[in-house]
C-alpha cells in the first residue's frame, strides 16, 4: 500500500513526485507560453481571451515582441532565479521549431542541470518529439481527451505516448480533475503504469473568463465564494488516490490544487521576482508585491513638479517612470513631503503592484 503524503495548500501525491513539480512549489520555474494556438477543442481551456487561439509569446507576464526576443526569456529567468521552465500553450507541438530553439537556448544558457518540462495534447507534429528530446527537454506532460480516458488502449493518439516512450525523456500524463470521472480516471492511471509512465498530474478544475459558460452549461459550480475551484474536483482526486494507493502501482500520482497555483506557485515565484527587480524606493510585502508612493501629474506638468520636488528632496530619492508618466517616491519620503505636495495640489497615492513584468496594480490609496 502506497503512503499518500499531504503537500502545500491541500495538495497530496504517491510517490514518485516530478522534480518539476518541486520547482514550481518553489517558485523557480519559469513559465514559457509558446504559443495560444491548439489543435484539441477541450472544454475546460482555461487560457485567457488575450492568449487562446492567438500565436503569442509569453515568458511569464511579459510578452515577447516576436519568436527571436530571447533577451526577455534570458532577463525573466534571471529574475526569477530559475531553476528550470516549463512550456506550454496552446499546444508547443503546434510551433515545435520555435519550441526547440528555446530549449537550446535556455539549455545553452543555464546548463544541463536546468529542468525543462512540456504539455501537449499529442495531437500533431508528435514526430517531432525526439528533435525537442535532442534539444533538452527533461520530461513531456501529455493530456489525453476526457472521451478516451476508459479507452486509452483504443486511443487514436497512441503515436504521441509511443514516441514519448521512446525518447530519453520523463514521460507523465496530466489532466484536469472533472467531478465525478473517477472510474475513468483510475482505468487510465491503470493503463498508464502498464506501459510505464512515470507520474499522473491531476489538477483541481478551475473556472476561467474563457470556460466559464462551458462549465456552467454542464452543471459545475464554484466550490465556494473565494475560490475559482470546481465543486468536488478535490473530492473525485481524494477517491482516485485512496483507491490506488492499495493497488500496487509503480507510477506517481500528484494532485494540483487551486490553491497550491495561486498561495505556493505563483507566491514564491514573485517573491524571488521581487527580491531581484525592488529598487530601493520599493517596500516588498511578505505576500511578494511592491509598496511604492507615486505622484501622477494629471493636468500639470510632470517636468515642473520634478523641479518642485527637488527643492523639498534629494534627487537620487526621486525617480521618473516616463512608461507610466509618473514620479516614484519611497512612502516615507512621501510622508516628509505630503504637505508640501498638498499646497501644490500635487496628487499623490500609495500603491501595491505586482512585480511581475506587466507590474499589475493590485491596490491604491490616495494621500490627503
Amino acid at each position: 500500500m502506497k503512503k499518500i503524503k499531504k503537500w502545500l495548500n491541500q495538495s497530496f501525491y504517491t510517490k514518485p513526485l516530478s522534480p518539476a513539480c518541486r520547482m514550481c512549489a518553489e517558485g523557480s520555474k519559469m513559465v514559457l507560453l509558446v504559443t495560444g494556438l491548439c489543435p484539441a477543442d477541450c472544454f475546460y481551456c482555461p487560457l485567457s481571451f488575450e492568449k487562446k487561439g492567438q500565436d503569442r509569446i509569453f515568458a511569464d507576464e511579459w510578452e515577447l515582441k516576436d519568436e527571436n526576443d530571447f533577451e526577455k526569456i534570458f532577463l525573466e529567468a534571471k529574475y526569477i532565479d530559475a531553476k528550470g521552465a516549463g512550456i506550454t500553450g496552446g499546444d508547443p507541438l503546434q510551433v515545435w521549431r520555435r519550441t526547440k530553439n528555446y530549449i537550446s537556448f535556455l539549455k545553452k544558457n543555464f546548463g544541463e542541470k536546468f529542468h525543462i518540462h512540456l504539455y501537449t495534447s499529442g495531437v500533431k507534429n508528435t514526430e517531432h518529439i525526439p528533435d525537442l528530446v535532442s534539444a533538452g527537454l527533461d520530461e513531456i506532460r501529455l493530456h489525453p481527451n476526457p472521451f478516451l480516458w476508459d479507452k486509452m488502449d483504443k486511443n487514436p493518439y497512441s503515436h504521441a505516448f509511443k514516441k514519448a516512450l521512446d525518447a530519453d525523456v520523463d514521460v507523465a500524463i496530466e489532466i484536469p480533475c472533472i467531478p465525478d470521472k473517477e472510474i475513468e480516471i483510475i482505468s487510465m492511471i491503470k493503463w498508464a503504469d502498464s506501459i510505464g509512465i512515470k507520474w499522473i498530474n491531476l489538477n483541481e478544475l478551475e473556472y476561467s473568463e474563457t470556460n466559464a459558460e462551458e462549465l456552467n452549461h454542464k452543471g459545475y459550480m464554484v466550490k465556494d465564494d473565494i475560490s475559482a475551484a470546481v465543486k468536488n474536483s478535490e473530492g473525485t482526486a481524494l477517491k482516485i488516490i485512496n483507491t490506488l494507493s492499495k493497488v500496487n502501482l509503480s507510477v506517481g500520482i500528484h494532485y494540483c490544487s487551486s490553491s497550491f497555483k495561486d498561495g505556493i506557485q505563483l507566491r514564491n515565484r514573485i517573491m524571488r521576482r521581487a527580491k531581484n527587480i525592488a529598487t530601493d524606493i520599493d517596500i516588498i510585502t511578505e505576500d511578494g508585491t511592491l509598496l511604492k508612493a507615486v505622484i501622477e501629474p494629471d493636468d500639470q506638468n510632470i517636468e515642473k513638479i520634478l523641479v518642485f520636488l527637488i527643492t523639498l528632496i534629494d534627487k537620487d530619492k526621486i525617480f521618473l517612470n516616463k512608461e507610466k508618466n509618473r514620479i516614484e517616491l519611497h512612502i516615507k519620503t512621501l510622508k516628509k513631503i505630503s504637505k508640501n505636495l498638498k499646497e501644490k495640489n500635487i496628487k499623490s497615492y500609495i500603491i501595491e503592484q505586482y512585480p511581475t513584468a506587466d507590474s499589475l496594480e493590485v491596490e491604491r490609496m490616495p494621500i490627503s
